[in-house]
């Protein structure tokens, strides 16, 4: 697994990982496709390079979100969307790198 190689989305494998441990923390109900983290898990590695090579070559495409429905404090139903565990490390890792180009923009100027 080479991950420093030069691919047309400025994207580091290390903000795939930094974003996998962020969503890692956060939200446990799956996303459409079921997948729980304990499967994610047993092949973390290549999941995430999977990720990362797909995001860095400009080929990634989310899957759909799984809806719910939650209720709000004045009885109404709220309608959430549940991301699968592949596209949250993407999601986070994204805005890292729109945090970035922003910066190299404004350093420019």
């Amino acid at each position: 697994m080479n991950v420093h190689v030069n691919k047309p989305v400025p994207i580091e494998f290390a903000q795939v990982v930094k974003a996998y441990r962020k969503a890692r923390k956060g939200g446990k109900a799956a996303g459409i496709d079921n997948e729980s983290w304990v499967a994610f898990d047993k092949n973390v590695e290549d999941n995430l390079y999977v990720i990362w090579n797909r995001l860095a070559s400009g080929s990634y495409h989310p899957q759909a979100v799984r809806e719910v429905e939650i209720p709000k404090k004045d009885g109404k139903m709220r309608r959430l969307g549940i991301p699968t565990l592949r596209d949250r490390p993407r999601v986070d890792a994204e805005s890292a790198n729109s945090v970035i180009e922003g910066q190299i923009r404004n350093s420019k100027c």
